[in-house]
């Protein structure tokens, strides 16, 4: 009986598509599942240097959830480049504009270790504000968030 720790090679990575709906999920909890997979956490052959997460399309992402007053209270910043150019947005605020996607998008991001490796996992990360995604060809498994844990769904 060898104790020995596999280190898993990048040609040897397998990775799935995996679809989540996000509508009425919590934010928070989607973005942890999220950055979970993407890292390949939830598999047996997890390597930390190596990328092996899966290519995850989320969906309805302008239907994600908050709770508490958040989407009044938090504030997201940012800084035009100019003197004196900090300028703050408030989550609904990000939520209701354009592109609504890029709240999930960057809650997921800074749950992911920085680096080269995060900027890889990144690109595995699909997220879509309606219910249509161009990643039918690549046949995607439904994975339910809300059924993993009953605080993950608000209605």
């Amino acid at each position: 009986m060898m104790k020995t720790t596999l280190s898993l090679k990048p040609a040897e990575v397998t990775q799935d598509w995996i679809l989540i709906d996000a509508e009425g999920l919590v934010l928070g909890r989607l973005a942890a599942v999220i950055a979970s997979r993407l890292r390949g956490k939830h598999k047996a052959v997890f390597t930390p240097h190596v990328d092996c997460g899966d290519n995850i399309v989320v969906i309805n992402a302008e239907k994600v959830v908050l709770t508490g007053n958040k989407r009044e209270q938090s504030v997201f910043y940012y800084h035009t480049g100019f003197a004196g150019g900090i300028k703050g947005r408030t989550i609904g605020q990000r939520l209701e504009s354009a592109h609504p996607e890029r709240v999930l998008e960057k809650a997921v991001e800074r749950m992911i270790t920085r680096g080269p490796l995060q900027r890889k996992q990144m690109k595995n990360l699909h997220i879509y504000a309606g219910p249509a995604h161009k990643h039918e060809g690549q046949k995607p498994t439904l994975l339910d968030v809300a059924a993993m844990n009953p605080k993950n769904k608000r209605a």
